[in-house]
This record gives C-alpha cells, structure tokens and sequence, in this order.
C-alpha cells in the first residue's frame, strides 16, 4: 500500500491516500472524520481507512480546518476538492470513480451528507455514522452549520446509516430520525440500524479503534461494519 498526504487548495486542508496498488479497479471511499472541529479524529481516520483498504476499497481521508481554523463552509469546500482530485487521478489510483461513494463520523457525517445531497455530488452512495444532521450542537462546536435533511432531494444517492440509542450528543430524534425520515420522504433507498448499545464516537467499536479512544469498544455496536459491507456488496449487486 502506498501512503500519501497531498495538500488541498482550501487552506489547512488535506487529503490521506491510502493506495493499494491493484491489478483491477477497486471502489473507493472518501473518509469525514469526526471531532466536533476540534480535532480530526483518530478513531473516525486512518483506522477506519485500513480496515476499508482490506476490503478492497481505495480509501482517503479529509483533513478538513480545525481548532483555530475551524469552518463548516470551508470543510465543506475541502471535500469538494478532494473528490474532483481523486476523479482526476482515478487511473493513477486504481479506482472506480463509478463506485465512489463517502462516509462520515459524528460532524463529518454532516459533512458528508451535505456533499451526497449536492446537485453535482460524485458521491455513488453514502453511509453516515452517529452523525450531525441538524444545527442543535453547532454552539458546542463552534461553527455554524445547517439542517442537512432538507438537502436531501430526489438524487441524494442510496445511503446507509447506524447509530446507538444511547447516544448523549446527536440524540435519534433530533438527528438520524431526521434525515432518515427525509430520505423516505424523497424516495431515496436507504438503510437505517439504530443499535442497542454503545454510545456515540465509537467508530469501529472495536479493539483497534478502541485503543486509541479510551478504550471504548462494543460488539454489539461493531456489527454495523459487516452490515455496511452486506449493504454495499446488495448495491454493487443492483448495479448490475
């Protein structure tokens, strides 16, 4: 695998490129960690990427303006970018640009939803985790975000979404149950697993997130990953 860093255009953003060199096209994954713009997330980044990558995905990550530089508008400029340089590069990367799809963690859930719900998004399909979806926590975070379930429209691409009913921080009905309820609305497939246990920010849930996020792991919460990937492989089914 080959590991690179390339600097975006929109200042104090970057992409992570995690290249697997292959012999066919793979699909790829662009990456929103979380933090609530006050840091990027280990837990929600280059872990999460490795698992991916050995699933045969391309993956890559957003490294969007934190801390002192934080902006929702700015982060959301930095994912734009990243997708028109992986659909520049996508020969170089061994990369499907018709099997791209975004996943995003907690405010990169946001993140992502906003850049699935864009009239020109190249987002194939989107899978959003604990995330962000209305503007109930932007004082905590210190940005001014949107209510991104009234993006949703008739072309949002299919999505996958999954939380823990004891999550503190985006509560179900203030956030999932928003955007999910959106989706229906509009007709757009989605699937939806809001799970017993667990809590919020728990990427993975599993020992190799968990070492490096208090070691917090749940594997009840885990199973979300291998229903990810049965949803994924039904959606690369229905493509034909």
């Amino acid at each position: 695998m080959d590991i690179k860093t390339i600097q975006l255009t929109q200042p104090y953003s970057y992409l992570d490129i995690y290249h697997s060199n292959s012999t066919t096209l793979l699909p790829g994954l662009v990456i929103i960690p979380g933090g609530s713009y006050h840091k990027i997330a280990e837990r929600d980044s280059e872990r999460v990427a490795i698992t991916f990558a050995s699933q045969a995905f391309q993956t890559f990550v957003v490294r969007y303006p934190v801390v002192d530089h934080r902006s929702y508008q700015d982060a959301k400029v930095a994912i734009i970018q990243a997708f028109d340089y992986l659909l520049g590069h996508a020969a170089d990367l061994d990369l499907d640009p018709q099997q791209l799809g975004i996943i995003g963690f907690s405010a990169g859930g946001q993140l992502a939803a906003a850049y699935s719900n864009r009239p020109d998004t190249h987002a194939r399909f989107a899978a959003l985790g604990y995330p962000v979806i209305t503007t109930t926590i932007d004082d905590r975070m210190g940005v001014t975000t949107e209510n991104v379930a009234q993006l949703v429209n008739d072309h949002t691409p299919e999505t996958f979404l999954w939380g823990s009913i004891n999550d503190q921080l985006t509560p179900y009905l203030d956030h999932l149950a928003v955007y999910a309820q959106a989706l229906a609305e509009h007709q757009v497939k989605f699937e939806l697993h809001e799970l017993a246990t667990g809590g919020h920010g728990m990427a993975l849930a599993n020992y190799y997130t968990g070492v490096v996020n208090r070691q917090r792991t749940d594997a009840h919460l885990a199973k979300w990953f291998p229903l990810f990937m049965e949803w994924f492989h039904r959606w690369q089914d229905a493509r034909g």
